[in-house]
């Protein structure tokens, strides 16, 4: 018997028997795939700028390496060790996002999200999801009564609400998004009741509307929620990225114009569309088929999340695997929304596929924690 975070567990001599190899085989499916669409989405401009055409190929090959090594590590140990320190990393995830607040953070299109590290971009707001699903996996496992009453709702919202406020502050609208996913998606599989959270809605509602009011909420956000609401009233301006991300998804037909030769995406019509607009190069090149496949990769990884947080035998795994897989799925259904023209702009990368160091570390680490629990299951 091992003791771990107060309470004895049997030991598991070979938890690698118990790997779960789709969700593995599914993800780097997935990071291959992001890797074909930065250098399809980069190599064109960059040669038109007489830049190395692979450089952003290579950076994304680095931190794909460096997300798998963190994927092993965080599946190396038992994750049940992390609930002792849910605290530690909640309050350094917020530490982060104030400090990245000061002049040590760097501004880069209005928005102050990002530390500056010998030439590579880190965003503590990624991080910081993990470190909220860690500590609400860790708060609400420890509750006593096994129904979820309002205050335990308004507790845990609460402790949602302090990252929240703080990224939102950055502003960085679509993690906020994030974050209260990954809070609704924790409370239902914890067993809120419907009225309560129809409650917590309610009071959502209420300050959204305040921070409208208020001004809190920039400018350009507003533009951009009125361009998602009609993209012809600023085709030029605000309903430009919106409009011009439909045509390249449109243009690839049933199954694409071909890798590396869609138009829209070697022209660069699409801004940001190595980052936030990455899946209008799969839908360009591979048209509607590709996509599928695309979204059907996303399903499984999904799937197989909230069917790990089903095996796992303690609370705390199982409200890790459901906070993950909230999070990944509210992502992908955001990022391709808004290519799509269902969802508002609001700059959220399409997990594993879209550009992005600290993205990638972030998905690796969650793909670690799934197989972690999922080891671990007879334990």
């Amino acid at each position: 018997m091992d003791l771990v975070a107060g309470k004895l567990y049997p030991v598991e001599r070979r938890p690698l028997r118990h790997l779960d190899p789709v969700l593995i085989v599914t993800s780097i499916a997935l990071a291959v795939v992001g890797v074909l669409m930065v250098y399809s989405a980069t190599h064109r401009s960059l040669l038109a700028q007489h830049v190395d055409p692979t450089v952003y190929l290579k950076k994304q090959l680095v931190f794909l390496v460096l997300g798998a090594v963190v994927a092993i590590l965080a599946s190396s140990f038992d994750y049940r060790f992390m609930k002792v320190y849910a605290g530690m990393l909640y309050v350094a995830s917020l530490v982060l996002l104030v400090l990245v607040r000061t002049p040590l953070g760097v501004t880069v299109k209005g928005s102050q999200r990002w530390f500056s590290l010998l030439g590579f971009q880190f965003a503590p707001s990624e991080f910081a999801k993990l470190a909220l699903i860690v500590m609400l996996a860790a708060f609400i496992s420890e509750l006593r009564s096994s129904e979820r009453t309002l205050e335990d709702v308004y507790r845990a919202t609460a402790i949602a609400a302090v990252p929240g406020a703080l990224v939102f502050l950055q502003p960085d609208l679509g993690t906020s998004i994030v974050l209260a996913a990954i809070l609704l998606g924790v409370l239902i599989v914890a067993g809120a009741r419907v009225r309560h959270l129809g409650v917590l809605a309610l009071t959502a509602t209420v300050l959204m509307f305040g921070a409208f009011q208020l001004h809190v909420v920039k400018e350009y956000q507003v533009a951009r929620l009125t361009a998602w609401l009609d993209a012809n009233s600023d085709p030029n301006g605000t309903g430009y990225n919106k409009l011009q991300s439909e045509i390249a998804i449109g243009s690839g037909g049933l199954t694409g114009r071909g890798y590396l030769k869609g138009p829209q995406t070697n022209l660069d019509f699409v801004p940001e569309q190595h980052t936030d607009f990455i899946f209008t190069v799969v839908g360009e090149e591979f048209g509607f088929a590709g996509a599928m496949v695309l979204l059907f990769l996303f399903a499984i990884v999904i799937w197989r999340a909230f069917r790990i947080a089903l095996l796992s035998k303690d609370l705390f795994g199982t409200y890790l695997a459901a906070g993950i897989g909230s999070m990944f799925a509210v992502q992908m259904f955001v990022n391709v929304g808004m290519t799509l023209g269902i969802m508002p702009i609001t700059g959220i990368p399409l997990p594993f596929v879209s550009y992005g160091g600290t993205s990638l570390l972030t998905n690796g680490i969650a793909i670690g924690i799934l197989l972690n629990v999922h080891m671990r299951r007879f334990t």
